[in-house]
């Protein structure tokens, strides 16, 4: 049962919704107007209390300049890139090839296959957390970017299979079979014929991981150490010193960390849209 949509409503409820939703949308950015305003303080400002105040000074050049100059965020930034666009392209990689598998080729296993996947999105990574960091050890891969890539692309692909294997199943099968009897290779139908109908749908999972691996913050802690291989949700913890809190540099480095996959989803916006309702009208 679907909510009926305020325009069928009453005047007073019509006159409530629009009163209360700049209300909530003011409070639910609240957070984020008071990074931004806390990003361009001098440090003076927060020792005193005045957070959400206006401020007294604005010191954008100097903090966000500093971000640079006080830490190793230039270093942070490659990392976060050379961690992130490979665990996308061998993530979704992966899933387009186990997809297509699971969703085209008819074998016993193929079911508790895709039941295995589905079930790993459900674990808990907390509890990976000792096993995880002990492999990585054991393996040599600790504090390196090689291995954040390895355990971020086993980790998301289980959730790109399931995405995958849904958009490729919703394909009609005829035109596989079509391909089929006309003697194209099965190479060739999933590169020239499957892939470019799903490209909507890999563009909006590349978007999705991109944005999830971007923002990882757990995983880089427990398997990072160093600073030469820490991403910048990690690195943004240089920033405060022993004894003084530099919030200032915190919120601006936040936002900077930010701005790759707003920018990502915007340039992506088009194909993230549609291959989030390919398949919704038939």
């Amino acid at each position: 049962m679907f909510p009926k949509p305020i325009e069928k409503s009453g005047v007073a409820t019509q006159f409530a919704y629009k009163v209360f939703l700049p209300i909530a949308l003011i409070i639910w950015l609240l957070p984020l107007l008071a990074i931004v305003a806390t990003s361009v303080r001098p440090p003076s400002d927060i020792n005193t209390g005045n957070v959400f105040g206006w401020p007294s000074s604005f010191q954008i050049i100097e903090n966000y300049t500093a971000v640079f100059t006080q830490s190793e965020a230039t270093t942070y930034f490659l990392n976060s890139f050379k961690i992130t666009i490979p665990t996308v392209i061998l993530s979704v990689s992966l899933a387009c090839l186990s997809g297509y598998a699971l969703a085209i080729y008819k074998f016993r296993a193929a079911l508790p296959l895709f039941f295995i996947f589905v079930a790993g999105n459900f674990v808990p990574f907390q509890i990976l957390m000792v096993p995880v960091r002990d492999l990585s050890v054991k393996t040599g891969l600790y504090d390196t970017v090689t291995g954040l890539v390895l355990f971020h692309a086993a980790f998301q692909t289980g959730f790109c299979t399931l995405f995958m294997r849904n958009f490729i199943k919703a394909l009609p099968f005829d035109l596989i079979e079509s391909a089929r009897i006309e003697g194209v290779g099965e190479f060739k139908i999933f590169w020239y014929l499957v892939l470019p109908l799903v490209r909507p749908a890999i563009a909006a999972l590349a978007v999705l991981i991109f944005t999830f691996i971007w923002n990882d913050f757990f995983w880089a802690t427990v398997l990072t150490q160093g600073e030469a291989s820490k991403p910048i949700t990690a690195g943004v913890r240089a920033l405060n010193g022993q004894f003084v809190n530099n919030w200032h540099l915190v919120s601006a480095a936040s936002l900077l960390a930010a701005v790759p996959p707003v920018a990502m989803f915007f340039l992506m916006q088009r194909h993230f849209i549609a291959g989030l309702t390919l398949g919704a009208v038939k």
